[in-house]
């Protein structure tokens, strides 16, 4: 199998630094539109097959999103990996710059060149999705920093409603959701537009505990369940798949989760699990039987939260609503 020609690539919210591992060379372009056509021209000059060249990238939020549409544009293979990773591959290093980081990315590459997959277009309506989605949770994180404020005068200043810093932070409040509303309803035109999108919303929220705001989150992070194959790897990604920590016949430590995970996926699914714990049978029971026996009470909502995601991964492979069976279960 050939290897592609692996070019290592620092992004950062004005320039970019790439790095060839084979030819050991370094150029900067600016991030934008001007910038990007030198990238080509650097590849022709080296006299490099366009087809076998692979960029490897740190992800960067939208600090990468025009270049990843101009590499899709021109048909040049890219792969994205997560900077934890690459840090962790390198070992003891002293020092830190764009050009070194570049190196460094080139270099995993390099050594990872037969593991890489290259990152497919994403659907136009998916990418606006995943922004109007990540602007609504800024837009309410903002508006919780709000209401907290309003309660700290309140309690401790003993403000009246009627005072000017009470209103104006209460009319902010009011705006937050006025936009807040906004963006839940271009959501929902989105997701009634296509009808996998609209299909699987439903089927998401026949499962106990799953509300709109876990559905439209899961089928984001899952890509509209094209990038996770299975339920454990999305268990993985969320932080609450288990792992065993032992090592010979000393080390027995206790099976826990990982802490490196989507923290907000996380959230969702636990509250999820803390209200399927109330709403639906089995799941109560499972989980008094469980902590009655001697369980504790944060592993055994850990386990109803992948019982949740294993029943989300099954009403979408079935492509059927989750019907509850208690007696069966039980």
């Amino acid at each position: 199998m050939k290897l592609p020609h692996i070019i290592g690539a620092d992004i950062s919210k004005k320039s970019i630094d790439f790095a060839s591992h084979l030819f050991s060379t370094h150029f900067q372009i600016e991030n934008n539109s001007s910038g990007f056509p030198v990238l080509i021209k650097w590849i022709q000059e080296k006299k490099i097959s366009m087809s076998n060249v692979m960029i490897v990238m740190e992800h960067t939020g939208l600090y990468s999103y025009q270049f990843e549409q101009f590499l899709h544009r021109n048909h040049i293979r890219f792969t994205k990996v997560p900077a934890l990773e690459i840090k962790l591959s390198t070992g003891m290093v002293r020092g830190k710059s764009d050009k070194r980081d570049a190196y460094r990315i080139a270099r995993y590459g390099f050594e990872k060149a037969t593991r890489l997959v290259a990152v497919e277009p994403a659907d136009q309506d998916l990418q606006r999705l995943q922004i109007l989605y990540s602007t609504r949770e800024r837009l309410i994180r903002n508006k919780a920093g709000l209401m907290n404020a309003v309660k700290m005068y309140q309690e401790t200043c003993c403000l009246p409603q009627t005072d000017v810093i009470i209103k104006s932070q209460l009319q902010l409040i009011k705006n937050f959701d006025r936009q807040i509303e906004k963006l839940n309803q271009e959501m929902r035109n989105i997701i009634e537009s296509q009808k996998t999108f609209s299909d699987n919303y439903r089927l998401l929220q026949s499962v106990k505990g799953v509300g709109p705001v876990l559905a439209l989150a899961t089928i984001i992070r899952t890509k509209n369940f094209t990038c996770f194959t299975t339920a454990r790897k999305l268990a993985c990604c969320c932080g609450t798949a288990p792992f065993e920590k032992t090592s010979g016949t000393s080390v027995r430590g206790k099976t826990k989760v990982s802490k490196l995970a989507d923290k907000r996926m996380k959230t969702l699914l636990d509250l999820a699990a803390k209200s399927a714990i109330q709403y639906d049978k089995e799941l109560r029971e499972y989980y008094l039987k469980r902590t009655q026996s001697g369980k504790s009470k944060m592993s055994t909502i850990n386990v109803v939260r992948n019982k949740i995601l294993y029943r989300m991964f099954a009403v979408i492979k079935r492509q059927t609503p989750f019907v509850e069976n208690y007696l069966q279960a039980a």
